[in-house]
């Protein structure tokens, strides 16, 4: 493992579930949990979970999907960074705990490459961990050679958005994670289909997401994530990656991805709308991510395992894929398995 020399350290807590490993590191901004599954020797993916979930509940859909799971643990070293008091059994986080800006969140992130001695990653981030994912590509340009954010965030709140966080805000602070907390999270994850009602839930995956939000969540993680956060908008046009952004049709941030979409450069992003899904596409419908994924890892060089062969030493020949799908300039044409927008006003 790299060591960057400063204040990191690590203490290692096998987990069983996924056959992982979860790291605690100290970084420059506090302790910070981060979950590594596959091969330490190839590219780094670095995730990064929304407001209240950590890397079982935001990230487990997807790859439980088959092929995504194919198409990722064969290219890349997974590190799933959770925030403060998101980790499994993290302990509550005090109301006297410093309050880490989201310039630090993202500098935590660096300090996460720099232990693990890694130069250039890929990022997956949804909603709140895209805009930290983002704001660190802004900041780290050299360090990101893509970006794929799922229902992204990239403004400041609004004050209809700021007054809502700030109930949710008391809400946690005089009665913790109650049931109205975990409605209104619920609310922001999936769609109606999905979610249903508070007093019938329709889906397992709702029902499973009710009963894992990370008790830990406090006040100060809503202040810091979504409360505190800054526009980022006039940076989007400096970022040097491709960029890949998944929304739900349904998601309460569909218009604020629809907009970052059409800030970026449009040669090299892409958005794909997913229809009757909610936030949480990575959850609510992974599979509908797969194809447009794997395109963007095309322009890598990166393949996902050959159907016909599941070792992950034979990868799909790339001969048997017109050539230009594989060009950067073609991104924004070809990505339309699902619902796209190739044509956005500037």
């Amino acid at each position: 493992m790299g060591d960057s020399g400063g204040s990191v350290a690590s203490v290692d807590v096998e987990r069983i579930s996924f056959g992982g490993k979860e790291h605690h590191i100290q970084t420059n901004h506090g302790s910070i949990s981060v979950a590594i599954y596959g091969d330490h020797d190839k590219p780094a993916l670095i995730t990064y979970p929304d407001i209240a979930l950590n890397h079982m509940s935001c990230f487990q859909g997807l790859l439980f999907c088959p092929e995504a799971a194919s198409l990722l643990l064969h290219n890349f070293c997974i590190y799933h960074i959770s925030p403060p008091g998101h980790e499994l059994g993290a302990a509550p986080i005090l109301p006297s705990t410093p309050v880490a800006s989201v310039d630090d969140l993202a500098d935590q992130v660096a300090d996460v490459l720099d232990f693990f001695g890694l130069d250039s990653v890929m990022c997956l981030g949804v909603t709140a961990g895209a805009y930290i994912l983002t704001l660190f590509a802004t900041k780290y340009r050299e360090r990101v050679l893509g970006l794929i954010l799922v229902s992204p965030l990239c403004k400041a709140p609004s004050w209809s958005e700021w007054f809502y966080n700030k109930v949710m805000s008391n809400l946690l602070y005089y009665y913790g994670m109650c049931n109205i907390v975990k409605d209104i999270l619920l609310q922001r994850y999936f769609s109606e289909g999905v979610r249903g009602c508070p007093t019938e839930l329709k889906s397992d995956i709702a029902q499973a997401c009710r009963s894992v939000c990370v008790e830990a969540f406090h006040p100060i993680i809503l202040h810091l994530s979504d409360i505190m956060r800054k526009d980022l908008t006039e940076n989007l046009k400096q970022l040097q990656c491709r960029t890949l952004i998944f929304v739900g049709e349904n998601s309460q941030f569909h218009a604020e991805a629809v907009d970052m979409t059409a800030k970026l450069d449009r040669q090299y992003s892409a958005l794909v709308e997913v229809q009757a899904c909610g936030s949480v596409v990575t959850e609510e419908q992974p599979h509908a991510m797969l194809i447009p994924m794997e395109y963007f890892l095309m322009g890598y060089g990166l393949f996902r395992p050959s159907q016909r062969n599941c070792s992950p030493r034979s990868p799909l020949n790339p001969f048997c894929i017109s050539p230009e799908l594989l060009a950067p300039e073609s991104m924004g044409v070809k990505l339309k398995p699902i619902k796209t927008r190739a044509n956005l006003k500037p």
